[in-house]
C-alpha cells in the first residue's frame, strides 16, 4: 500500500510541477521524480524478499519480533524445497536486474549493490550439500528451539496464547527432527558426514533433554514463571498439557534421535576434520571463504597473514612477561598463566560481577570515542547449563527491535580456568560496548534500513568491528594494568591462531591434535578452551578466519581516511560512518568510506 501510494504520490507532484516548470527545471524535475521512483522500487523489492525468507524461517521472525509465526517451526530441506528457494531467488534476481541502478541514491544504492551480490552468492552455495550437515556441536536449530522452550530467550510467554504457540512449534521440531535426520543418513550413503570429534559432542545435547521427571526439563520453564495474570485453571491446564509435551512428545523424539546418532551416525561420522576431505571439498571451503569474509581471499594467503600475526604478538607478550618481571621463557609464563590460581574467579558469581564492574567503566567512557549509542542496554548473563560444555566462553545475543527485550552478553562459567580474569576488558569490549552490543543493537534501531539489512549481517563485518574495537581499548582508558593488555594480546592472538588453524584443517591436511597443540604452543589459553575452539573451527569453517580480516579492512580504512583527510579526520564522524548503514560486505564498505573521505575533503 504504502509503495503505491509513494507511486500516486508521485505522478501527481510532476504533473503539477510540470505545469508551472519549463526547460532545465522541467528535465531536472522529471530525473528527481525517476529517481525516486527507482529508490522506492528497490525498497520495495527488498522489503519482499526479506518477507520471502521470512516466509522460509519463522523461527528468524520470532527473534526479530513478528507477529503470527511463534508457533511455526522452519521445514528441514527437501529437493522440492530447495528447488523452490533457488526459483525464489532467481525470480528477484530478474527483477533486480530491470532496475538501471544509475538512478538510484543513497540507501536504495547500497540496498541494491547487497542484494544483487547477496543473491547470486546465496544461489552458488546452491552447489554445495550443507543440507547433509545441518546441525553440529557449536550450531543448529536443535539448541535455538531448546533456548526459545526455556522461556530465557526470545520466544514470548506473556499470555496462554503464546504458551499455546509453543505447544504447536513443538510439533513443527519434531517434523524438523525427522527431516534432519533423513538428511544425514543421506549424508552418510554420500560421505557428507561430521567428524567422530563433533558428533561425539553433540550426542549429550540431545540426551539432556531426555527427561523422567517434566519438571527437571528446560522446557518447564515458562511453567515455573506463570504470569500473575494466570487464573488457576489456565496454569492447571497449561501444566498438563505442558507435561504431555515433554513427556509424551519431546522426549520420544530425543530419544529416538538419540538413538540415530549413537548407532547410525556415530559409526559413520569420518576420521578427517577438514572441508578439504569432503567430495568437492575444497571448492566449498573456498565458498565458506568467500561467504565469511565477503572478499576474494585463499587459504594460503590467510595461512601466510596468520603466521605473521602470530609472530607479531608473540613478541608482544614477551613485552609483557619482562614487564611482569617473570624468570623463564615464554612457555613458561604461559604455563605460570594458566595454572595460577591468582588470575581465575572462585565462583561465577564473581565472575559475573567482574563484566558488570566493567561494563559501567566501559559505559561511562564510549562517547570519548563515539557521538552515536543504541537506545537498548544490555545485561550480562551466564550461558545455560544444557549448552554450556560445548559453547563459546563468550557470546552476544541481540536486544528485541522493539526494546522490549536488552541484548545479552552470555558468559560462559563451565570451566573457569577458562575464564582468566585477565580477559575481562577485552572480552568485554567485543561482545558488548562497543563491540558487538553497539554495532548490531545500532543496525536494529537505524531509521529507514530495510529489514534485510537491519536484520541480516555479514560475519567479517560484525567480528571485524569487534575485534576492531578491542582495538580501541587504550583510547577508552582500560588496559593500563600490563596483565589486562596481555589479555588484550590473548584475544588478538586466538584471532590471529584462527588464520592459521582454520586454513590448516580445512586446506592443509591438519589434524585436530596438530591444531590443539599449534594453540597450546602460542598462548596461554586452557586446553579444555583450546580443544573447544579447534572443534568449533571444524565446525564453522571459514568463519574464525573473518575476525582478522575485517579488523585489518577497516583499521585500513580508518588509516586511509586519516592520511587523505589530515586535522578534518574526526574519530568520532569515522565511527559513525562504519556503523550508521549496518552490515556491509567489505568491498562495498570501502566504496562508500571512499565517497565519504571525498565528501569531506
Amino acid at each position: 500500500m504504502m509503495f503505491k501510494y509513494s507511486l500516486i504520490a508521485v505522478a501527481l507532484t510532476a504533473s503539477l510541477v510540470g505545469c508551472s516548470a519549463t526547460g532545465t527545471d522541467a528535465q531536472r524535475t522529471s530525473e528527481t521524480n525517476q529517481q525516486f521512483n527507482q529508490n522506492e522500487l528497490v525498497n520495495s523489492l527488498s522489503e519482499a524478499y526479506f518477507n520471502s525468507m521470512v516466509e522460509l524461517s519463522p523461527i528468524s521472525g520470532t527473534y526479530m519480533g513478528r507477529q503470527g509465526v511463534n508457533d511455526k517451526f522452519d521445514a528441514a530441506a527437501t529437493d522440492e524445497s530447495l528447488k523452490q528457494t533457488y526459483e525464489l531467488l532467481t525470480s528477484y534476481q530478474q527483477k533486480l536486474d530491470k532496475i538501471d541502478k544509475n538512478n538510484l541514491s543513497g540507501q536504495a544504492l547500497l540496498s541494491y549493490e547487497i542484494l544483487k551480490r547477496d543473491l547470486a552468492f546465496s544461489k552458488q552455495g546452491f552447489e554445495f550439500p550443507s543440507y547433509m550437515m545441518p546441525i553440529n556441536q557449536m550450531s543448529g536449530l536443535h539448541n535455538v528451539f531448546a533456548g526459545l522452550g526455556s522461556g530465557q530467550s526470545a520466544q514470548p510467554f506473556n499470555s496462554v496464547e503464546d504458551y499455546n504457540n509453543f505447544v504447536s512449534r513443538t510439533d513443527g521440531f519434531i517434523e524438523w527432527l525427522a527431516g534432519i535426520e533423513s538428511n544425514m543418513r543421506l549424508g552418510i550413503e554420500k560421505g557428507v558426514v561430521l567428524p567422530k570429534a563433533l558428533t561425539i559432542k553433540l550426542i549429550p545435547q540431545f540426551e539432556a533433554h531426555i527427561v523422567e521427571d517434566e519438571t527437571k526439563s528446560v522446557f518447564w520453564g515458562p511453567i515455573n514463571n506463570f504470569p500473575d495474570s494466570f487464573t488457576k485453571t489456565e496454569k492447571k491446564e497449561l501444566t498438563a498439557k505442558y507435561k504431555f509435551m515433554v513427556l509424551e512428545k519431546l522426549v520420544p523424539a530425543y530419544k529416538k534421535m538419540t538413538h540415530f546418532l549413537n548407532t547410525e551416525y556415530l559409526p559413520n561420522s569420518r576420521e578427517s576434520v577438514g572441508y578439504s576431505s569432503l567430495p568437492n571439498g575444497k571448492a566449498w571451503y573456498e565458498y565458506q571463504i568467500a561467504n565469511h569474509t565477503t572478499l576474494d581471499m585463499s587459504a594460503d594467503e590467510i595461512h601466510e597473514i596468520g603466521l605473521s600475526e602470530v609472530a607479531r604478538i608473540r613478541s608482544e607478550m614477551e613485552w609483557v612477561k619482562g614487564q611482569l618481571k617473570f624468570e623463564g621463557d615464554l612457555q613458561a609464563f604461559f604455563e605460570f598463566l594458566r595454572e595460577d590460581e591468582q588470575f581465575y574467579f572462585k565462583s561465577a558469581d564473581e565472575l559475573i560481577n567482574a563484566y558488570v564492574e566493567v561494563k559501567n567503566k566501559i559505559d561511562a567512557r564510549v562517547p570519548l570515542l563515539f557521538d552515536i549509542a543504541p537506545k537498548a542496554d544490555y545485561e550480562v548473563k551466564l550461558v545455560e547449563a544444557f549448552r554450556a560444555e560445548s559453547a563459546a566462553g563468550a557470546s552476544y545475543a541481540a536486544p528485541a527491535p522493539d526494546g522490549s527485550r536488552p541484548g545479552v552478553f552470555y558468559i560462559n562459567a563451565h570451566n573457569l580456568k577458562a575464564q582468566p580474569k585477565f580477559l575481562v576488558e577485552t572480552l568485554s569490549i567485543h561482545e558488548a560496548a562497543p563491540g558487538h552490543h553497539f554495532q548490531i543493537a545500532l543496525q536494529q534501531e537505524v531509521k529507514g534500513l530495510p529489514s534485510f539489512r537491519k536484520f541480516g549481517g555479514y560475519t567479517v563485518f560484525a567480528e571485524g568491528w569487534a575485534l576492531y574495537a578491542e582495538s580501541l581499548g587504550k583510547d577508552l582508558g582500560l588496559f593500563t594494568d600490563p596483565l589486562m593488555w596481555y589479555g588484550r594480546l590473548v584475544d588478538e592472538q586466538l584471532r590471529a591462531m584462527r588464520l592459521v588453524v582454520d586454513t590448516g584443517l580445512h586446506a592443509k591436511g591438519w589434524s585436530r591434535e596438530q591444531a590443539i597443540q599449534f594453540m597450546l604452543e602460542n598462548s596461554s589459553m586452557a586446553e579444555s578452551d583450546v580443544t573447544a575452539e579447534v572443534e568449533r573451527y571444524i565446525g564453522w569453517p571459514g568463519q574464525a578466519v573473518s575476525y582478522k580480516v575485517g579488523q585489518f579492512k577497516i583499521q585500513e580504512l580508518r588509516e586511509y581516511s586519516e592520511q587523505q583527510l589530515g586535522n578534518k579526520f574526526d574519530i568520532k564522524a569515522f565511527h559513525t560512518q562504519i556503523l550508521i548503514d549496518g552490515a556491509l560486505p567489505m568491498p562495498i564498505l570501502e566504496s562508500k568510506i571512499k565517497k565519504w573521505v571525498e565528501s569531506q575533503r
